[in-house]
């Protein structure tokens, strides 16, 4: 790495005015120890996931940081993103880089299943994709040793340690990208303030989400704060396929209806009551359930049914009739055509303790938007939406209930909503230029003859 780069050396400083030079807390000191002699416990935790099918046998390796593909010649830019909306968000981020130095190449890290399915989708060709390794010492060493990155930009808040004061050790600049830090995770990390400093001090730059973010890692010692905004906001619509919405659209005729988006367990049973109080007034009413983790599909399906509901399983071929009460969207990659085939769209995730889900993916198709009380994940976005009346806050199940029925059956309202929201959208975008300025200083010199790549198949 370049020692003359004043990013690095203003890093170095810090580590070494808290710590030492690379010196860990004892928390992390116990830590980076406990998980250095927990490879079997690492070995019965990947042999679990893999019969749970959470793991991709034919991929396993890479949770241990042994690589299934080489590394491309030239500067590799690697991001990591815990799952779906993370590694979505970066989409556009790739895009500007790749702009700006048609030389770099991309490894995008992830640590589930459907997220590796929708990255094989949706990476540019100079891009691969790897698991994550799991947080143990020498998996991380391989893996650094293989890949080499030029440059790390971790999403959000993965703070694994282990994987942090590895690239830290080998002088990898690091950035904390899109950083997001719930009042929770704050007031969690001020009972340790030296392990939180030490891992926030081995970040080059930390760029944050929202001010209230910003303002949290700073009290918990991140250095050079900024906020370029969210990546979220900068995603392209949805793809879908038309063919696909033409059949739906067909199938469903007239009816009315909409769609419960990214649900978890818990909210399908919610979901089909509101669904069972509506149909009072609305009977032909039709409800589209797309969970946020297909691989629940005939769970959810079977609880529907035992409440005497009829569903149709897309996962399963089930054609959407007539008779359909509920339309169990459990597949993985199509929740743009859902958006398009139903005008009101419920955002799951916001009933239940999970933060809720990507608000502007609704907005930016055309969606009236509803979501329950706990949307704390997208405090600005849905601030924004909220503010400008593209979007409703339900904070129970029967307001829930009101706010549906009246959507469907004003259809003018719904509309306005929809159109609104898409102003909202379209005004948020920008983030990913903005953060890709912000990382040229920390990106490697650029070289004349970038090399091909070989892609995960």
């Amino acid at each position: 790495m370049d020692s003359t780069n004043p990013w690095r050396r203003n890093a170095q400083d810090r580590i070494e005015t808290l710590e030492g030079p690379h010196r860990d807390t004892l928390g992390l000191f116990l830590y980076r120890r406990l998980t250095g002699v927990g490879g079997p416990f690492a070995d019965f935790l990947l042999r679990r996931r893999l019969i749970q099918g959470k793991e991709d046998p034919d991929r396993i390796g890479e949770r241990r940081g042994i690589a299934s593909l080489p590394r491309p010649v030239g500067p590799l830019i690697w991001l990591h993103c815990a799952s779906v909306g993370e590694s979505l968000s970066v989409l556009p981020l790739i895009n500007q880089l790749s702009v700006a130095r048609s030389d770099l190449r991309f490894l995008v890290t992830t640590g589930t299943l459907t997220s590796a399915q929708l990255m094989a989708d949706r990476l540019p060709s100079h891009a691969i994709h790897q698991f994550i390794p799991l947080d143990h010492p020498a998996y991380c060493a391989r893996f650094f040793a293989h890949w080499q990155p030029d440059l790390a930009v971790i999403i959000e808040s993965e703070l694994w340690p282990n994987l942090i004061l590895g690239a830290n050790e080998r002088d990898i600049p690091l950035v904390l990208a899109n950083a997001r830090f719930s009042e929770g995770s704050f007031n969690g990390w001020r009972r340790a303030p030296k392990s939180i400093a030490r891992l926030l001090g081995a970040f080059e730059m930390v760029l944050a989400q929202e001010e209230q973010t910003a303002k949290r890692l700073r009290l918990l010692g991140a250095p050079h704060v900024s906020v370029p905004g969210n990546l979220k906001d900068d995603a392209q619509p949805l793809p879908f396929n038309e063919d696909d919405l033409g059949t739906l659209q067909q199938q469903r005729g007239t009816r009315p209806c909409w769609l419960a988006a990214s649900t978890h367990d818990g909210e399908e049973a919610l979901v089909a009551r509101v669904h069972k109080q509506l149909v009072r007034d609305i009977p032909d009413l039709l409800t589209l359930i797309a969970p946020r983790h297909p691989a629940r599909g005939t769970t959810i399906a079977s609880e529907l049914r035992g409440q005497g509901l009829t569903v149709a399983q897309r996962s399963k071929g089930e054609l959407l009739t007539s008779d359909t009460n509920i339309y169990l969207a459990d597949t993985l990659g199509e929740m743009g055509l859902f958006f398009r085939l139903a005008p009101l769209a419920f955002l799951g995730g916001s009933f239940v303790d999970v933060g809720g889900h990507n608000p502007m993916e609704a907005a930016r198709l055309d969606s009236a938007i509803l979501f329950g009380p706990s949307m704390y994940n997208f405090d600005a976005s849905v601030e924004a939406l909220t503010e400008a009346g593209a979007a409703r806050q339900t904070m129970t199940e029967d307001e829930l209930t009101t706010a549906v029925q009246h959507l469907l059956t004003d259809q003018a309202a719904a509309m306005e909503q929809a159109k609104k929201g898409m102003e909202v959208a379209a005004k948020s975008s920008g983030t990913a230029a903005r953060m890709s300025v912000l990382l040229t200083p920390l990106l490697p010199p650029k070289i004349a003859t970038p090399s091909p790549i070989q892609r995960a198949t």
